[in-house]
Parts: structure tokens; C-alpha cells; sequence
């Protein structure tokens, strides 16, 4: 049994909150927009991470992490990039890799909108778990964490934190 956490759109800022909210996870998927080399190196300090750049990241991002990741924990193969769509509306980069070697679990940052959908056409858990920094158009900073056992996917938990009154 794994337990994930993840992440987006970051932007140079950890929230605090969040450390309790990842305590228990073993690892860290963060979908770009990482902000900066020190809130990686704050990251994977706390957790193992594996993260993507995403289009706000700068050279230090980019040359420690690279625009795709794909990995497998126990049976759950993982995609993960920072400008992905979602079902229906994949970004035109993206969507061949998709469509030719379907992940298990896609994962994808960029709108700053939380969404967790199956994709029935390619049989994929896409998850967006919009974004944890301080700038942005989101109103509510989330993340989400979850359980890999085996072959399944489980125990999905969102976390949620209002921006108002946010540093």
C-alpha cells in the first residue's frame, strides 16, 4: 500500500497546512508550476517527490524536472504532466501518448481547478488537484491525497483551504 500525495500550481509558496495533510502520504506527485527551486527542495525535504515543470517554472525547475513523468507504483501506472486537459478536452500534446498507452492514473495541474474524473473512452483516473499557491484565479487552495494498493486506486481525500485572508 502507497499513500500519495498531490499537487499543483504551487507557485513558489508551500502552505504550511499542508504538511499535516501529507504526513501520512509516502511520496509526492506535484503537477507543475512548482514556482522555484527552493519550494521543490522544501517538498522533497518533507516527502520523496516527483514532480513536472509546468510553464511558469524556470530554468533551476526545468533542468532538475522534466515536462513528463511517467512511473509505476505497485500496479498503477502513473502519467503526469503540468498542461494536460481533462477527458474530453486533452491538450493536443498530450493526447496521442494518451490514447496510444493509456495510463492508469493521469495527472495534471495548469487550471487551477480541483477535478477527479474517469475517463471511460480510455479507462483513466484523471485527477487535477488544482492549485496550492497564493497567486492565481482559484479562490480555494486545494490538494488531494490517496491510497494505491495493488491495482486499486483509493481512500481519495481533498483538502481545501480558503485564499481569503492568505498571506
Amino acid at each position: 500500500m502507497t499513500r500519495i500525495g498531490i499537487l499543483s500550481d504551487t507557485h513558489g509558496f508551500v502552505e504550511p497546512k499542508l504538511y499535516d495533510f501529507f504526513a501520512a502520504c509516502d511520496l509526492l506527485f506535484h503537477a507543475g508550476d512548482i514556482g522555484n527551486s527552493d519550494t521543490a527542495a522544501a517538498l522533497s525535504a518533507f516527502k520523496p517527490l516527483i514532480a513536472v515543470y509546468g510553464n511558469i517554472d524556470g530554468q533551476d525547475v526545468r533542468i532538475r524536472y522534466p515536462e513528463i513523468q511517467r512511473v509505476k507504483y505497485e500496479e498503477v501506472d502513473i502519467l503526469m504532466t503540468h498542461i494536460g486537459g481533462y477527458p474530453g478536452r486533452y491538450e493536443r500534446k498530450i493526447y496521442p501518448l494518451l490514447k496510444s498507452n493509456p495510463p492508469k492514473l493521469f495527472i495534471s495541474g495548469h487550471s487551477h481547478i480541483l477535478k477527479v474524473m474517469f475517463d471511460k473512452s480510455l479507462h483513466l483516473l484523471h485527477i487535477n488537484p488544482g492549485a496550492m499557491g497564493n497567486t492565481g484565479i482559484h479562490r480555494v487552495k486545494t490538494a488531494v491525497r490517496m491510497v494505491i494498493d495493488g491495482e486499486n486506486m483509493k481512500d481519495l481525500e481533498i483538502f481545501e483551504l480558503s485564499k481569503k485572508n492568505q498571506p
